[in-house]
């Protein structure tokens, strides 16, 4: 089991950043203070409105943990999600199969960019491997990641958790991109994106430790956002 680091004060100033690596440049918004800081609790989730060209970070505190992230297009009337959403098919098509770099979008099943990578000290993900289901664990009442996302967009109308999609799992390798680790994160390591357009963001603090996965041990992640943020 790996020693938990505390997590991070309540109100700080800045998000963290990740001093080991020093290939994605800091951009001016991300030293001052974000419009909100959120702690996920490991292996749970979490949903928030975006508006368009604002950007968020979620950041490993702990190292090794996977994140599922998820987008919806909002309704410019209500907020609620429409049917447009973040599509893992259409992505890789676009990039060929291999996950975004720096500067490279995220594509909604209506074929258009929801999300685009403004920074990544990991450039480590995966878009092939769907978001756990509860009765994929023997254990009763072990948490899964679509439980953790139906739960947190019930709050946006989500009625069935047979309605969220696949994710864009932040953090996670899969062999087909690198021989990397499986989890190849380090404590303070991130990951931000600008909104594209109006969304519904959700995430999951996957709760998945067999096999080394997530570590062993899952753990907290941080969601810093900064709205109307403009690069």
């Amino acid at each position: 089991m790996r020693v938990r680091i505390p997590p991070a004060p309540q109100a700080p100033t800045q998000c963290p950043t990740s001093p080991h690596n020093d290939e994605a440049p800091e951009m001016p918004h991300t030293v001052s203070k974000p419009s909100s800081r959120t702690i996920v609790p490991a292996g749970h989730g979490h949903a928030f409105l975006l508006p368009a060209h604002s950007r968020f970070r979620i950041t490993d505190l702990h190292g090794e943990q996977v994140v599922d992230l998820f987008a919806w297009v909002s309704s410019p009337h209500t907020s609620l999600p429409t049917l447009e959403k973040m599509s893992m098919a259409y992505t890789r098509y676009h990039l060929r199969g291999v996950t975004p770099a720096i500067g490279e979008s995220l594509y909604s099943n209506a074929d258009r960019k929801v999300l685009k990578v403004v920074a990544d000290t990991v450039k480590v993900h995966d878009m092939t491997y769907m978001a756990c289901y509860p009765s994929m664990y023997k254990t009763a009442g072990h948490r899964s990641c679509s439980q953790n996302v139906y739960e947190a967009m019930q709050e946006f109308g989500m009625k069935d958790i047979l309605e969220v999609p696949e994710p864009f799992n932040c953090f996670q390798n899969t062999p087909n991109y690198s021989l990397k680790a499986l989890g190849s994160s380090k404590p303070g390591d991130y990951v931000e994106f600008e909104a594209l357009e109006d969304l519904v963001v959700a995430v999951s603090c996957c709760p998945y430790e067999v096999g080394g996965f997530n570590g062993g041990e899952a753990t907290d992640v941080e969601v810093c956002v900064w709205e109307g943020a403009r690069g």
